[in-house]
């Protein structure tokens, strides 16, 4: 499959490609609405092959704002030709997301961005989100720490490490950096993320009032993760009420 550089035809894919591009386009929308975008930086993907190397992107230095379905790249992670296309995607998207969907398993969709509270953890010695409340414990034991940052990430040696850094996580805190999310959906990854920034935003206020923490046994912290993951379907309640709150006001992202 060849990359696509224009907007695509609904008639030419299936409802569960199209399904994806609605969903990826939401989230796009909605890091607006939570206030995790920068600028036009960025990036989400979703894979849309089984190996990962067929998958949809953001158009370069399209604001996330106005990301709508049928503005999605589909790429190829074997077709370098892109690179040399009028529309290419940005290089440090495509180094590192593309060599993420190829070599790590459980990211079927990919969230990255620099949300505040969990930029600001990424840039302490020590990032870790620690056991102090239920949200944060949601987290104990299950998040990747990548302490290589090497500057924007626009060369295929770089993706690949940042793919390797993932290991067998789905959420990776990347050292003077940002975040990222990883999921088998995009319902999935979002919510990863949503939980991440107010998990952050809960350790960079305790840490704020200079007193120690109070951080759980482990045992208690283990429990409470595992209980989260009892409660997943809790995903895609909630990103599809968020949806319906998006389009309360503009639906154009399902367009």
């Amino acid at each position: 499959m060849s990359s696509q550089m224009q907007q695509i035809d609904r008639s030419d894919i299936s409802d569960e490609h199209w399904q994806l591009r609605v969903d990826l386009a939401a989230a796009f929308r909605l890091a607006v609405h939570f206030d995790w975008h920068e600028s036009i930086a960025n990036h989400f993907s979703a894979a849309v092959s089984a190996d990962g190397k067929q998958f949809l992107l953001n158009p370069k230095w399209k604001h996330f704002s106005l990301v709508k379905a049928s503005d999605l790249l589909l790429l190829d992670a074997d077709d370098n030709t892109i690179m040399e296309q009028p529309n290419a995607p940005d290089p440090s998207a495509w180094s590192i997301h593309g060599a993420v969907h190829a070599k790590v398993p459980q990211a079927k969709v990919l969230l990255h961005c620099h949300p505040p509270y969990a930029t600001a953890l990424s840039c302490l010695k020590d990032p870790t989100i620690k056991p102090i409340d239920q949200n944060t414990a949601r987290f104990f034991n299950r998040i990747a720490v990548d302490w290589e940052f090497g500057g924007i990430a626009n060369d295929e040696a770089e993706g690949v490490r940042i793919a390797d850094a993932f290991g067998n996580s789905s959420i990776m805190m990347m050292g003077n950096h940002g975040v990222s999310c990883a999921g088998e959906s995009v319902a999935e990854a979002f919510e990863h993320l949503y939980y991440l920034e107010r998990a952050a935003k809960t350790m960079v206020l305790a840490y704020s009032t200079g007193q120690t923490l109070s951080i759980m046994d482990n045992d208690i912290a283990e429990k409470t993760a595992q209980s989260w993951e009892e409660y997943s379907d809790s995903a895609f309640a909630h990103f599809d009420q968020l949806k319906v709150l998006l389009d309360q006001t503009d639906d154009s992202y399902r367009h």
